[in-house]
């Protein structure tokens, strides 16, 4: 008898359907993380309707974005946070190092670091979407001294301040529930600290948290970096002296050296000039302030050596800078 491979067979009158087959647990995991990400792209795409760039929320220190028409590179100091893409990518530079992130992957940035980003969307129909929490380290180093944390493997070596991870279901689900809580209002204050808690827990966990935990532990030479880091930005328009930037942190001067170029990947001398020239851009662009007085302000005692320099990270001299940033009528950041 021939069988036809497109025939239906019928169980017979009376006979017990047979159980459905039973789901795999990775296709069940992909399922469940598919419909958070669409639940993601969906909340965001909602609460940032009609807005062009960047949208604060009720929750401190979480930021979301739209951006439908993505310019050239921006340049940025990138504080230290938490990103997920809903839609979209992302590529960032620092130095000669590149860091891009998409709808499978986020972000940490665990020190302040000087950045050139740009988004890159697939159409204007699919703009890019995100959200960026701010990373406290009062909060990660109160969770680090909670005795029921399980430890990590102790290590004093430091390393760059910015990686990219896998993004998993248990974090992305933290996500969505600070997310919801925007449909609650009353319920941010108690419990945006609690998930915020967990959020960090997951980071700490996960991929390279013990980053994170190094630049909070004291002693660490990350934590040392993380503190130099803030000292030279409390004094970036003061003339740099790495030998006393070396005592205050307990290092030497060859060791704050190394460490530094480690966590990113520029010397102290270059990351000073870096956050002295975004600052005077700021300056000149949102301020309106005039070159000279903005190069003064930020430290420089020639102004033909700071339109050089500045023409030398922005491509463009100081005005016709401004020029174009006009032109483009989009933000800095």
């Amino acid at each position: 008898m021939d069988l036809n491979e497109h025939a239906v067979f019928e169980p017979a009158a009376g006979a017990p359907e047979p159980a459905p087959a039973p789901i795999p647990e990775g296709v069940r995991d992909d399922a469940r993380f598919e419909a958070m990400q669409r639940e993601l792209l969906h909340l965001i795409g909602r609460y940032t309707e009609g807005i062009e760039g960047t949208l604060e929320t009720a929750i401190e220190g979480l930021d979301i974005y739209r951006i439908t028409c993505p310019t050239g590179p921006k340049h940025a100091v990138q504080k230290p946070v938490f990103a997920v893409i809903a839609q979209g990518s992302k590529r960032l530079f620092i130095g000669d190092e590149v860091y891009e992130y998409d709808p499978m992957h986020y972000l940490v940035a665990s020190v302040d670091l000087p950045v050139v980003g740009k988004v890159m969307i697939t159409s204007p129909e699919e703009p890019y979407l995100g959200l960026r929490l701010e990373l406290d380290t009062r909060e990660i180093g109160a969770l680090i001294g909670d005795e029921n944390l399980p430890q990590a493997v102790p290590s004093d070596t430091a390393a760059r301040g910015m990686y990219v991870n896998r993004l998993d279901a248990e974090l992305l689900d933290a996500v969505l529930r600070l997310l919801r809580l925007h449909e609650s209002p009353r319920d941010i204050p108690i419990l945006a600290p609690m998930i915020r808690r967990e959020i960090l827990y997951r980071l700490l966990m996960n991929g390279q948290g013990a980053l994170l935990r190094q630049t909070v532990l004291q002693d660490s030479q990350m934590n040392r970096i993380a503190k130099a880091i803030r000292l030279m930005k409390e004094g970036y328009a003061q003339p740099l002296r790495v030998e006393d930037i070396a005592r205050d942190v307990h290092m030497s001067v060859s060791s704050l050296h190394h460490h530094f170029k480690l966590v990113t990947a520029m010397s102290p001398l270059q990351y000073q000039k870096n956050l002295r020239l975004q600052e005077a851009r700021k300056l000149i662009l949102t301020a309106d302030m005039s070159v000279a007085l903005a190069a003064h302000t930020v430290g420089y005692e020639s102004s033909s050596q700071f339109s050089r320099e500045y023409s030398r990270l922005f491509g463009a001299p100081p005005l016709r800078d401004k020029r174009r940033w006009q032109e483009e009528e989009a933000p800095v950041l």
